[in-house]
């Protein structure tokens, strides 16, 4: 688990270096675009700062949680003994779980709202609903929505696995084992 959540993050800041390095690159070359030298932005750049950050969120919220990363008030729990303690991060984890089920369901709904190559009985299978009549791409690059669809995907789905491994690392806490 520590595995995979770890190599996720480290996509996850991979993606967000090279969106910093390309927002300074298309910065730096709207200065040029009066000068007639042939530099300029990088077309669709605010697309890709957005499919980016999307799959960057969802590739680190299995390390956070894994790690429990997340922001927790800790003004009534500390003065309530261990076992409350304990059973209010089983109570959190299974509101994390909740959450995480949905996201990861959502977007896989999302993405099979995108895709329009499977034949009808494959995305019965999958759970798809009926093909697109279309396919949504961004306006400047013309880039398929399911591209970021899938990325994130693979970052909730690893989340909601994350997520089940916390809830039974703290009901082992909450029992003593």
């Amino acid at each position: 688990m520590d595995h995979v959540a770890r190599a996720l993050a480290y996509v996850g800041g991979t993606v967000l270096i090279a969106i910093a390095a390309m927002t300074v690159i298309s910065t730096i070359g709207r200065a040029f675009v009066g000068l007639q030298v042939g530099l300029g932005p990088v077309p669709g750049d605010f697309e890709l700062v957005e499919a980016g950050t999307a799959v960057a969120v969802f590739a680190f919220m299995s390390w956070c949680h894994l790690n429990q990363g997340h922001v927790t008030v800790d003004i009534v729990a500390d003065k309530m003994p261990v076992w409350a303690n304990r059973g209010l991060v089983l109570i959190g984890n299974l509101l994390v779980l909740a959450v995480a089920f949905v996201i990861a369901w959502r977007l896989w709904m999302g993405l099979g709202e995108q895709v329009t190559w499977f034949s009808q009985p494959v995305r019965d299978m999958l759970g798809f609903g009926y093909k697109p009549f279309t396919n949504n791409t961004t306006y400047i690059l013309g880039m398929p929505f399911w591209y970021s669809y899938a990325l994130s995907f693979v970052g909730a789905f690893f989340f909601t696995v994350i997520s089940v491994f916390t809830v039974w690392r703290a009901t082992n806490d909450l029992l003593g084992r």
